[in-house]
């Protein structure tokens, strides 16, 4: 029988080598993410194999899964880690080698197979694994099937079976790229830079876009898992000033910048400004529902209130319904709603038909940016931002905090906020016209000023975003009332990042 993990090892020991080593912490809300060899080990990651092969059985899905993974120094040896475990548990494995995740969601459909296994990190700093997992395609996991996963993983309830088995897909990834580009080139010549922070898009990307016409300049694609220019995350603003720069070197009509794992896609425009994502969902929304009046979209409560208010979605009939930030909500959302599609203002972007097939994937939101581009040929990617209601918002600020306790920390600061709406007391200066909480809270003061304040999903931090449609500084005077709060717990440190001049 397989051990039973342990929460804590020390390394470069004997017992380090014969023991699973899995930190509890490492199951997040809809993936899992851990520090490689501090918070897990490779039997850790082989205990993580069995659980999920044991749990896949008992959900009644047919035990056949795909596994994929990025491009890191450690992520391959993680991979076969975990095949042993899901062939140990009874899997059928279908393994596609060098990955983005959006190709292993493709592959579900592809291949035929129910399952999916993706090995990475997506943008978080060398050293950190994960796998995003699911077993009802287009959908990935959610709460209540992490917590199964977790319970068998951590208890050791773990169950052989016979029947495993691994076959590796040779040249899979010719298959995606046929996928995306078997279609009409564009017909508007288009100049663009394709960023990918030296992540595993870089491998795959600028094939993609060049294949249908695009003048691509290639910035930072060759893959390297040391990341030695800025992370692939094209929510931070490191990367995006620096697609900004190269923009205004080269006169690109634009740059799409991809995360580290290929399923987010950043945009600056033409003239240097880097557009935050939930804005670029808009102008999505927009042009999608001028050719699909009264389309349904789901939007997280990170994004901006324009998705609301805006005249052109209000005119089109569209309906937006804000839900839960996490690739996995939104994801779920969508199916369960049936939305023509559903945006993160962290830039994961889901597409059902005729567009996509629900899961999230860069590349086809790059597409999507430049369809519309196509579609308004008189029109730059600035002339297209221009024309959206002018709003003032900040990037998404993580102020770190402890795993252990930030939704401790959360649950605090919420019930602070419904206590201040319960006796009428202010927020940024202004009466709290409402108090919104399926995930953290989400407070609005009567201008349409807001802020947001909840807890991380899978990185020890919470996540702070304020917006007005009014002023810079209304903003800050929003975030300056969120952060006096935040302050008031000891356990909560610096930010990522601050709001901009």
């Amino acid at each position: 029988m397989f051990p039973t993990p342990v929460a804590s090892l020390a390394y470069n020991t004997a017992a380090y080598e014969n023991a699973p080593l899995v930190k509890p912490t490492g199951f997040r809300e809809y993936d899992a993410r851990w520090y490689f060899e501090k918070e897990i080990n490779l039997m850790g990651i082989q205990a993580l194999g069995m659980g999920l092969g044991t749990l896949i059985r008992q959900m009644g899905i047919k035990p056949e899964i795909v596994v994929g993974h990025d491009y890191r120094a450690y992520s391959q040896s993680i991979k076969l880690a975990l095949v042993t475990g899901l062939m140990n548990a009874g899997c059928k494995v279908h393994d596609i080698g060098l990955a983005m995740s959006p190709m292993a969601y493709f592959a579900q459909f592809e291949l035929d197979v129910p399952c999916v296994a993706m090995v990475t990190a997506s943008h978080n700093d060398n050293g950190w694994t994960g796998v995003k997992m699911g077993a009802q395609r287009p959908v990935t996991f959610g709460p209540d099937e992490m917590g199964r996963l977790r319970d068998i993983v951590l208890s050791g309830a773990y169950q052989a079976a016979a029947g495993g088995s691994y076959h590796f897909v040779e040249n899979f990834a010719a298959r995606y790229i046929h996928d995306l580009t078997h279609r009409k080139p564009f017909t508007r010549k288009i100049k663009a830079i394709a960023a990918c922070g030296n992540g595993t898009a870089g491998a795959f990307a600028p094939q993609i876009l060049r294949a249908l016409g695009v003048d691509l300049i290639e910035m930072d694609t060759t893959p390297d898992f040391t990341f030695p220019n800025y992370n692939p995350n094209p929510e931070d603003m490191k990367m995006l000033h620096a697609m900004a720069d190269r923009v205004r070197e080269t006169g690109a009509d634009l740059a799409l910048g991809f995360d580290g794992d290929g399923d987010r896609c950043g945009v600056v425009d033409n003239e240097g400004q880097e557009i935050f994502a939930d804005k670029i969902g808009v102008m999505l929304a927009r042009d999608l529902s001028s050719l699909h009046p009264h389309a349904i979209f789901i939007a997280d409560v990170k994004s901006t209130g324009l998705f609301a208010t805006d005249p052109v979605l209000i005119a089109h009939g569209a309906k937006t319904d804000f839900w839960k930030t996490g690739h996995s909500y939104i994801k779920r959302r969508v199916t369960d709603l049936k939305a023509l599609a559903g945006f993160e203002k962290s830039g994961h972007f889901f597409f059902n038909a005729p567009i996509g097939r629900g899961y999230d994937d860069g590349l086809v939101t790059a597409l999507c940016v430049l369809d519309m581009l196509d579609r308004n040929p008189d029109k730059s990617m600035a002339d297209l931002y221009r024309a959206l209601p002018v709003t003032y918002g900040s990037p998404t600020m993580a102020p770190h905090c402890p795993d252990e306790v930030k939704y401790d920390v959360v649950d605090r600061v919420v019930a602070k906020i419904q206590a201040m709406h319960a006796k009428g007391e202010k927020i940024a200066g202004q009466s709290i016209t409402s108090v919104v909480t399926v995930n953290g809270v989400r407070v609005s003061v009567e201008d349409g000023t807001w802020g947001l304040v909840r807890a991380s999903s899978n990185k020890p931090e919470l996540v702070v975003v304020v917006e007005s449609p009014v002023s810079k500084q209304r903003m800050r005077t929003m975030f300056e009332d969120l952060d006096a709060l935040l302050r008031q717990e000891p356990s909560v440190g610096a930010y990522n990042q601050t709001l901009p001049d």
